[in-house]
């Protein structure tokens, strides 16, 4: 197997550490929404300062009064947890967990796919006053597309404990009804799976993913339904679905989520690529909203 070489390393950003907040609760969101808009406009101030006007224009822009911030953090790629819709009294909680090549700088785009999966939500879901929330979980520094990070759980591992915490955290905001979905992109997919022991999710979704490292679903130790799916067009199909050690490191995570053996329900897609699965009017979103609603018997098979 060959490794591709590491993206170059880019100049550290400037930014104040994360706010100091008091604890989530439903009472405390406008504080820490205020709190981390707060944050983030000092973020563009200093990236400005630094001479980083991309930087600056997308801290800038996460320091609007609509936006909903659960977390900030300026430094380095930049991690943010935004929600769309009202967490305190919802019935329904989507988690997007993004793969390789999403940070601060990209983070409209992995937006967009978090908007455009409320709207269908909104759309589909009119049986309930409260609805549905959707959090885009920027909560961990992912790897690059072009590395070697890429290739092993390293940043997953990192990760786990903390989407671990934040889902406690999460339903002791949310009404405790609420039922949460992990939607899991990529290698997002791994960070899903280092996480997945008793997790307390309905859903574990694992869409374009490159493996788990995990052979079967019954091994990521879950009670939650296992979903996934993968576009016609998705490249990531002609990833090596190998597990090897390398020098001491293991590369490659295994079986292939779409594949019999793994054993998870498997679900139609559409014929998108690995970056498609939230377009508005695709087979792929649809079922995600039907997922997330508990409409499982509505979900079109692969």
């Amino acid at each position: 197997m060959v490794l591709p070489l590491s993206a170059a390393a880019r100049p550290e950003i400037p930014a104040p550490p994360p706010a100091a907040l008091p604890p989530l609760t439903a009472s405390t969101l406008d504080t820490a929404y205020a709190a981390n808009r707060a944050n983030a406009a000092e973020a563009a101030r200093m990236a400005a300062a630094h001479g980083d006007t991309h930087r600056a224009a997308a801290d800038r822009a996460m320091a609007a009064r609509s936006r909903h911030l659960l977390h900030f953090d300026g430094r380095g790629q930049g991690q943010a947890i935004e929600a769309f819709g009202d967490l305190a009294h919802t019935d329904h909680i989507a988690v997007l967990i993004p793969g390789s090549d999403t940070s601060l700088d990209t983070y409209d785009r992995f937006r967009t796919e978090a908007t455009a999966l409320q709207r269908e939500l909104n759309r589909a879901d009119t049986r309930t006053a409260a609805g549905t929330t959707v959090i885009a979980w920027l909560g961990y520094k992912t790897p690059d597309t072009i590395s070697a990070t890429v290739t092993t759980t390293g940043r997953a591992d990192e990760a786990a404990p903390r989407l671990r915490e934040f889902i406690r955290r999460l339903h002791g905001i949310a009404d405790r009804h609420a039922t949460v979905s992990l939607l899991c992109h990529s290698y997002g997919s791994v960070v899903c799976a280092r996480a997945a022991t008793g997790l307390d999710v309905t859903d574990l979704v694992l869409l374009g993913s490159p493996g788990t490292g995990a052979d079967t679903a019954a091994a990521l130790h879950t009670r939650a339904r296992v979903w996934a799916a993968r576009g016609t067009d998705d490249w990531v199909a002609q990833v090596p679905h190998i597990r090897t050690d390398f020098f001491g490191t293991t590369v490659g995570f295994g079986t292939d989520p779409m594949s019999p053996s793994f054993g998870a329900s498997v679900f139609a897609a559409g014929d998108g690529g690995h970056s498609d699965y939230y377009d508005p009017g695709s087979v792929s979103v649809a079922n995600l909203a039907r997922i997330v609603l508990g409409e499982t018997s509505e979900v079109t098979r692969a």
